[in-house]
């Protein structure tokens, strides 16, 4: 699979809609509405930390700001949240820009910022909607993530700039 590249425009059918997704390099977030932070979580053993809900499909952490948050503060937060894991040192990946044109939700612009945290793993409680936390080698974590059709160039782009690939 070929990463994303700057700007690149890819269709992504989710939600009942037709979208365009590109991927933008960090620095000046692109147009739109913020939708939070995601990213890969690298524990102190070089592991990348994966959750699920149901044991079966597996995602990096993320979610939705708060209001008044940051990008970073928004991916701390969630990473904390979801894999009881606390970040230490951040690095922006870039951002991915999604634009519905079909659907319910037609018209709308949404961004989410992409991050490589470094984590130091804490005891396992389950919390909140996420039922499991896994702990993958770095060089599987793409073939281990339940990565939705469409979706694959931008998940590629912040791996390669996370140094993962």
């Amino acid at each position: 699979m070929r990463p994303a590249a700057d700007g690149e425009a890819f269709p992504v059918r989710t939600n009942g809609g037709d979208w365009l997704s590109a991927w933008h390099p960090p620095g000046v977030a692109p147009d739109g509405v913020p939708h939070g932070a995601c990213g890969f979580c690298v524990a102190k053993d070089g592991g990348v930390i994966l959750i699920s809900n149901d044991g079966v499909r597996w995602d990096w952490p993320g979610g939705r700001p708060e209001p008044g948050e940051t990008w970073e503060e928004t991916f701390r937060r969630e990473v904390l949240e979801e894999t009881c894991a606390v970040v230490g040192d951040a690095r922006l990946l870039g951002f991915c820009r999604s634009a519905c044109f079909s659907g319910p939700e037609a018209g709308l612009v949404l961004v989410r910022s992409v991050w490589l945290g470094e984590v130091d793993a804490l005891p396992w409680e389950p919390r909140f909607e996420i039922a499991h936390r896994r702990i993958v080698l770095a060089d599987t974590v793409l073939s281990v993530m339940a990565i939705e059709p469409g979706w694959e160039p931008v998940f590629h782009r912040a791996a390669l700039e996370a140094g993962l690939l």
